[in-house]
């Protein structure tokens, strides 16, 4: 008997092991081949691929074709399961991968129909870049075929990869537009319904557009909000009986406990609800094809706030749900201090670009500084590639140019290419408009079938006005169709990528008038030392009688078209410095034309901006200090209002407050209680003020009521707290020392919650990095650690230059200068290499963790591969 459950032990672990060997050689066999000889079919000539240490990426090739298809064979290799989740999320595919728990983020992009509007548009996508897109498909797909086994995603979704076509590439442009804007113009809509019930003078405060912290390169700063006395409003006379009380469950996200500690990124409640992973241990459920019903479509095509608000489809496709504290935290104990509306600060897709000219540098070189915020994963989103290639129209009949790829595209987007380089910001100008259309107005009706694995196809029900498709029924019976920019045709259009080729700034000039591409802030500098600013991009052309600031265009304004040239800009700027940070930058006649699209506060603008006329000279390292400068500027005066609330309490939760924040060390460094203490306090104060604020609204509109993001809050919510004014204290506190106690005890709970000793509870154990690849969520935890970065505290927070949280922040830095690309600087989180065997997987991570200087240029080559004609 023992010999033969001996014998049965053996048996089952020589199985285990043979499991164990096939799912390493599965694994294995995704892994692209580094050194050697390979064909690719199509090369005019040998193409040579370099990869360092870091697996930066060197190509040289014999024309810019040539490039394209060897960047695409690489691409795919590394990146495939990236492009693909690229291009579904913005063509409203992600169920045909992850099954039923996709289909709100696919219903929100389908109704755009943005696959089915590139294919009618690609000619103007393409210009004459088609032969190159054309090259660079076919290296995708090459170089997908050339793997021995299908990427290892792929695998454990039990799906087949699928072919890349030309469109792709446009989708994933798209995709980027998705991201960095609202293709729902939720904002927009909130406010106008706010607007329709709301005294005029409540209006005005929550549309109030600035603040002291204002640091426009056009104009002054706003200042902070002038407050109505009470003869004009009273919020305690006026109906906000609900102040400090929960909206209606049926409302975007509640402004309950349930949702604290909610950060920079995205929020846990938010995300935890959305784990489209999930699909690939277990087969989803079938789900049946009902057309939207009116009231549904009330709440949004695509499903409820909630879904427009909480998922941003490129963000939630590729980021995973957070993974757990440090500190357990359940829902009910999560600690608030983020500020805003969970809408405002679940994600605000953005960066930082600051340069200066030559004269304010030892030898006259311009530099320019990018980092770009946005959801954090393993892969990086960007992918590192320098590309050297024969080319007739570039100067000296060659292009050598460096940075940041995105997979899906042939192009560097933002990098140097010895005589320019160029950075972006995001923009937040106004890329959208609603117009009511009659009920019986004449409707395109599209019945697009959504595949979903596992299950029957959606079907979703699209109706498609001149103006746009249409996404609410309003309870009068009016239609309010959406105008966006992405659904545009030239949205995308790839002539972009000659920014490679520009010789000097007024040539870059030329490039971005052609360039369709998410509206951006577009910072250049060239090897003489000149440097400028403008607006690149795709912009609305409205008539001059439709303003952009309207809530709603009026029928009497027909459809307006895009246009990416006549752009404002700010050339040779006469104090020799540049800067923008998704603020305001414009004022005037150019701001109302370009419009508001929910810009940020400026405070990280303003401290980027004070940055750069402390000194008069620059070198790279300076810039870079600037990046990662993670003083804590606007959280301070917070703290000094925390300690005047807690220093003379008999509150006990208030005296163990007391105990733990007395030191100020200024930054949000891992190590600091203070700052956590500073930070939660205000996000509570925040979110108790602003739904004080919007209690009329909610309670009026009920389940038409969407949270506004209010960006600008903090220029609203200080003069309240500095002033006290009586007519806009919160009901029911009797007094504003009141308020300030109760947000203390609120925050004491919280913390305490997390672990008796307060002292713990460091700004580290909050903002601890939750870096992981798409899939990780799918797998069982012991799995989960091998496919994400480690767990490490990381320094910085919003509202400060160093933008970083556990899963979003700084998808790359980089500082360089034209013509001394030697001497820049670069980091870049999350690593090449999309596979975790890859000796390239976080390759470089730590380097973005510590802020250690990573060289802009690939180092020496390591592996070297040659690609050769057939």
């Amino acid at each position: 008997m023992l010999r033969w459950l001996l014998r049965s032990l053996w048996i089952v672990l020589g199985l285990l092991l043979l499991s164990l060997l096939i799912l390493w050689g599965l694994l294995r066999g995704s892994l692209p081949q580094l050194d050697g000889e390979l064909a690719l079919p199509g090369l005019s000539a040998p193409v040579a691929i370099q990869r360092d240490a870091l697996g930066v990426l060197t190509v040289d090739a014999a024309n810019e074709a040539d490039m394209a298809r060897a960047l695409g064979y690489v691409h795919a290799q590394e990146r495939f399961f990236e492009m693909d989740l690229m291009r579904r999320s913005a063509a409203g595919e992600l169920s045909e991968l992850f099954g039923a728990k996709a289909l709100p983020l696919d219903k929100r992009m389908r109704v755009h129909r943005l696959r089915a509007h590139t294919q009618e548009n690609l000619g103007a996508a393409l210009g004459d870049k088609r032969a190159v897109l054309e090259a660079y498909r076919d290296g995708v797909n090459a170089g997908l075929a050339a793997l021995p086994v299908r990427p290892w995603p792929y695998l454990l979704l039990r799906q087949q990869p699928r072919a890349w076509q030309l469109e792709d590439s446009v989708l994933t442009g798209l995709a980027m537009y998705a991201d960095l804007q609202d293709p729902g113009n939720t904002r927009e809509l909130a406010m106008a319904r706010i607007r329709s019930v709301v005294p005029p003078a409540l209006y005005a405060l929550l549309a109030h557009d600035g603040s002291s912290w204002d640091a426009p390169l056009f104009g002054d700063a706003r200042g902070d909000a002038v407050l109505p006395d009470a003869a004009t409003l009273d919020l305690r006379n006026d109906g906000a009986t609900a102040a400090l009380t929960p909206p209606p469950a049926s409302q975007a996200v509640p402004l309950s406990p349930t949702r604290r500690e909610r950060g920079i990124g995205a929020s846990p409640t938010a995300t935890d609800s959305f784990k489209p992973y999930l699909a690939a241990l277990t087969p989803p459920p079938a789900s049946q094809a009902v057309p939207l019903s009116p009231a549904v479509r009330e709440r949004g095509i695509g499903g409820s706030p909630t879904a427009t608000d909480s998922f941003k489809p490129y963000l939630a496709a590729l980021t995973p749900p957070p993974a757990s504290q440090a500190v357990p935290l359940s829902p009910a104990v999560r600690e608030r201090g983020s500020g805003g509306s969970p809408t405002a600060t679940d994600s605000f897709p953005g960066s930082n670009n600051f340069a200066v000219a030559g004269a304010l540098t030892a030898d006259g070189r311009a530099i320019i500084a990018d980092d770009m915020h946005l959801g954090l994963r393993a892969p990086n989103i960007w992918y590192r590639a320098r590309l050297r290639y024969a080319e007739p129209t570039a100067p000296e009949g060659k292009v050598d140019v460096a940075g940041f790829t995105l997979p899906g595209l042939p192009a560097v987007i933002v990098g140097s290419n010895t005589r320019v380089a160029w950075a972006f910001t995001n923009s937040y100008i106004d890329t959208a408009d609603f117009t009511t259309l009659p009920a019986n107005t004449p409707l395109r009706i599209y019945n697009e079938a959504i595949a979903v694995a596992g299950a029957r196809p959606e079907i979703l029900l699209v109706r498609e006005s001149d103006w746009g498709p249409v996404l609410h029924d309003e309870p009068d019976g009016q239609l309010l169709a959406l105008r966006w920019v992405g659904q545009q045709a030239g949205a995308v259009r790839v002539d972009f990528a000659d920014m490679a080729k520009a010789a000097d700034l007024d040539a870059a000039l030329a490039v971005a008038d052609r360039s369709g591409i998410p509206a951006q802030n577009l910072l250049v500098g060239d090897r003489s030392g000149r440097i400028g600013w403008r607006l690149i991009g795709a912009r609305p052309l409205r008539d001059p009688a439709c303003h952009a600031d309207a809530t709603a265009q009026p029928p009497t304004c027909s459809p307006w078209r895009i246009l990416t040239d006549q752009a404002p800009a700010l050339i040779d700027p006469p104090q020799q410095r540049l800067w923008t940070a998704n603020g305001r930058v414009l004022d005037g006649p150019a701001l109302a034309t370009a419009g508001d699209g929910g810009y940020d506060l400026g405070a990280r603008a303003k401290q980027i901006r004070d940055g750069l006329f402390a000194r008069d000279q620059f070198s790279e390292r300076d810039l870079l200090a600037i990046q990662l400068d993670d003083r804590a500027l606007l959280m301070e005066r917070w703290w000094k209002l925390l300690r005047r609330t807690v220093e003379h309490s008999n509150d006990p939760a208030l005296k163990r407050l007391e105990a733990v924040s007395r030191q100020w060390q200024g930054r949000a460094s891992p190590d600091s209680v203070s700052y956590r203490m500073a930070r939660g306090f205000r996000g509570i104060l925040l979110d108790n003020l602003q739904a004080a604020l919007l209690a009329p609204a909610a309670e009026q509109l009920g389940e038409r009521y969407i949270e506004p993001k209010l960006p600008q809050l903090e220029g609203l919510v200080w003069p309240m707290l500095e002033q006290r004014l009586p007519n806009l204290l919160p009901p029911p506190y009797a007094s504003w020392d009141e308020v300030l106690a109760e947000s203390a005890r609120q925050l004491e709970k919280d913390l305490a919650e997390q672990g008796k000793d307060l002292a713990q509870r460091n700004w580290g154990e909050r903002n601890t990095a939750a870096i992981c690849h798409p899939v990780s969520a799918a797998l069982p935890g012991l799995f989960k650690r091998w496919l994400c970065m480690a767990r490490e505290p990381l320094a910085g927070d919003d509202n400060m230059p160093r933008v970083v949280g556990p899963k979003f922040g700084a998808s790359e830095r980089m500082v360089v200068s034209p013509g001394h690309e030697a001497d820049g600087i670069v980091h870049m989180p999350g690593g090449q290499s999309g596979h975790p065997l890859s000796p390239f997987w976080g390759a470089g991570h730590e380097d973005w963790v510590q802020g250690r200087p990573t060289p802009f240029l690939p180092g020496r080559a390591t592996h070297n591969l040659t690609l050769s004609p057939r």
